[in-house]
């Protein structure tokens, strides 16, 4: 590394240890509850006391459980912590993982550069998912890094599949990348001996990999809280209004975005078929941007992102921090714009990334008297920027893979098939 690439290198650290450190103190200034941290505390206690999980009622919003009871077992330590080191301990730990993030966000498109690793670090901590995270003290920073770490393993790595798994036994969203991966291998028509010669993603072997690793956390906590988990299995994971109303402008889900349509908070049916469409449209991408191959550059990073996304705008409840997968959509699009060298790309990406910087959700009425229920057409616009932003990632991606899984012109002349790109960390 030459003098000048040290000082660029330097400076970027500086500025991100300052950008950071803003954060640090501005969230200390707004006095941020970490609600959701303590909620975690709670379960811990319940968990090492032998109470009721699913029972359980923390802080003074009365807030439940709702995770999975193997993320409660994992919650266990902190109820050891006094409240001002968990406190501290939780922000530089998501601090660290916001620099993950950006680390596995370029890795998934080819790019290394320290420096760029901490420019987007210090822009990323300053949008609105990756700011309420850590306000909240929510765990959307390591579920994302836990798959991001997956995908971006050899394909052959022997891990490869354990941090889908993981990410999935802590929260259920995440597991939507294993049938991702499944869906992938399914349709691969290559012979297992040609594909495993040629360097094959190994797709379903991931996939089991990560159901197998997901069946495990569900074992060990049946063993751990046999009462807890009967009930979250056949009752609590049937039962999505537990979280909050349905209305909510930080609900980012199609769920939230029909709800408010309806003036409703159930809206039944026009959110299933909407899930229904979208969800089966937007895996359809996923694997389309995954099996093109060579024929779409950086396809699997499309395709990683595009499966994110899918599971977000499905899932009932999809609160604005959960929408931390914006970091690795930004930078895909603005790793293409710089491929292609084009301006109409880059202004795409900052369009992309504007209403997650521009706190959209938070710029319409909210609060506890429901004034969602009561939003005009302007306000609903604004307050469903994060699916809009998620729709049009969705659309781009299946423009971009059908593109490139059009047949080739017939004529003369030999043709090829590129071979099919897969999640792997480029050395």
């Amino acid at each position: 590394m030459g003098a000048g690439r040290r000082w660029v290198t330097a400076a970027g650290l500086l500025g991100c240890l300052g950008s950071f450190a803003g954060v640090w103190l501005a969230q200390r200034a707004a006095h941020v509850s970490m609600i959701d941290l303590m909620v975690y505390r709670a379960e811990g206690w319940t968990v090492r006391g032998g109470g009721d999980l699913y029972a359980m009622r923390a802080t003074d919003a009365r807030l439940p459980t709702t995770y999975p009871p193997f993320a409660a077992l994992l919650f266990a330590p902190l109820s050891r912590l006094p409240t001002g080191v968990m406190r501290a301990g939780a922000t530089a730990a998501n601090l660290g993982l916001v620099l993950a993030l950006a680390a596995l966000s370029l890795r998934l498109v080819g790019r290394r550069s320290p420096t760029a690793v901490l420019v987007v670090a210090a822009v990323a901590v300053w949008c609105e998912p990756v700011w309420t995270t850590l306000g909240n003290g929510q765990v959307n920073l390591l579920l994302a890094v836990l798959v991001l770490w997956d995908l971006t393993r050899p394909p052959a790595h022997r891990w490869a599949g354990v941090g889908i798994g993981l990410a999935a036994g802590i929260k259920l969203t995440p597991a939507l990348f294993a049938v991702l991966l499944a869906l992938a291998g399914l349709l691969s028509r290559r012979p297992r001996t040609q594909a495993g010669a040629a360097g094959h993603p190994l797709y379903a072997r991931r996939a089991l990999t990560a159901a197998t690793t997901f069946t495990a956390t569900a074992a060990l906590a049946a063993a751990a809280l046999p009462y807890d988990s009967r009930r979250y299995w056949t009752s609590v994971v049937f039962t999505p209004d537990r979280v909050g109303f349905g209305e909510d402008t930080a609900n980012q889900s199609l769920r939230g975005v029909a709800a408010r349509l309806e003036h409703t908070g159930d809206p039944g049916t026009l959110w299933v078929l909407a899930a229904l469409v979208v969800g089966c449209a937007g895996l359809a991408v996923a694997v389309g941007a995954l099996l093109a191959g060579d024929r779409l550059p950086n396809g699997a990073a499309w395709a990683a992102v595009a499966c994110a996304i899918t599971a977000l705008l499905v899932s009932p409840v999809s609160w604005s921090h959960h929408w931390v997968w914006a970091v690795p959509m930004v930078v895909l699009l603005g790793a293409e714009a710089v491929r292609r060298r084009s301006g109409r790309w880059a202004c795409g990406a900052a369009a992309a990334g504007l209403p997650f910087c521009a706190y959209l959700p938070w710029q319409v009425p909210h609060g506890a008297s429901r004034p969602e229920l009561r939003q005009g057409a302007a306000e609903m616009v604004l307050s469903a920027g994060y699916p809009l932003a998620g729709l049009a990632f969705l659309t781009v991606t299946g423009r971009l893979a059908y593109r490139a899984l059009r047949p080739p012109p017939t004529g003369p002349g030999p043709t090829t098939t590129a071979p099919a790109r897969t999640f792997v960390s480029r050395n």
